[in-house]
């Protein structure tokens, strides 16, 4: 009857659907990682968190929001504070960084930031995770998304959810330095960089990394997308690149979500630029 094939069909739609939960993904993705979200082959990375002035951990937004923190907290799994002197009551609040965007600013960046990306090539340089590629998959209509990452080991995690949850028609994943994909630059037509150099490479091979990316973004056009914004990155080095000639920035409303538990000041550090 047409009740039983409406029916079937309802269960079928709802099936498709179930294995491409991001939910789904981050669960998967906590099991496959230490609760850091860091790898020891991560050296670099590693060795500037321990450097920094004050203490700070990583703390990946893609697999643990606030609630999530909250509760590994309660667990004594993490701590949101560090004591200034040992055996004193004094304490202070720890700073946290992470290299990858929330389920919340994924949602923002794909359904408020970008236009409709049919037809259109995403390359997100420095891919780890892979929460651009996947959100990028489920939020847009984008064609070819690509994910350059230089570390081995997020290379295959990657991999290893891109074929649990087939999604390998449309999502490829290149093991590489960025400074080798110039023609992959070139054919893009949105690039995303969120905290992508500073803490993986030393001074000289960020300005490096800034001015391959100037000479090879380049298409009219195009749209960049950063975190923290082009000037702040390139506040601390010293590179030849005139961002008044390359870019102009399009000013974004971060007002779309009226939520009270959005935080204003993390989406507050995506910039959008144009290509001149």
């Amino acid at each position: 009857s047409i009740w039983y094939c409406l029916f079937i069909a309802t269960i079928l739609y709802w099936s498709s659907l179930s294995p491409h939960d991001l939910h789904m993904i981050v669960q998967d993705l906590r099991n496959r990682l230490p609760i850091e979200a860091m790898f020891n082959s991560e050296h670099l990375a590693i060795q500037k968190i321990h450097q920094h002035p004050l203490p700070m951990i990583h703390v990946d937004a893609f697999l643990y929001d606030d609630d999530f923190v909250d509760s590994l907290c309660e667990e004594g799994k993490m701590s949101r504070n560090y004591c200034t002197e040992c055996g004193s009551y004094k304490t202070a609040s720890l700073e946290f960084i992470s290299h990858s965007f929330s389920l919340m600013e994924l949602k923002f960046l794909y359904q408020h930031v970008l236009p409709d990306l049919t037809g259109k090539v995403v390359v997100d340089v420095g891919s780890r995770l892979g929460a651009v590629l996947f959100a990028g998959y489920l939020y847009s209509s984008a064609s070819q998304l690509y994910g350059v990452e230089m570390n081995a080991d997020f290379c295959q995690l990657q991999e290893m959810t891109i074929t649990k949850y087939k999604f390998i028609d449309r999502i490829k994943v290149v093991h590489a330095d960025i400074c080798t994909q110039a023609s992959l630059l070139q054919k893009a037509d949105v690039v995303v960089m969120n905290n992508v150099f500073e803490y993986f490479l030393d001074r000289l091979e960020q300005v490096r990394a800034w001015e391959f990316i100037a000479c090879n973004v380049r298409k009219r056009g195009l749209l960049l997308i950063t975190v923290p914004s082009l000037k702040e990155s390139l506040s601390k080095l010293q590179t030849d690149i005139q961002l008044s000639q390359w870019v102009e920035e399009i000013q974004l409303n971060y007002d779309v979500y009226m939520e009270k538990e959005v935080d204003r000041e993390a989406l507050e550090q995506i910039h959008l630029y144009k290509i001149l």
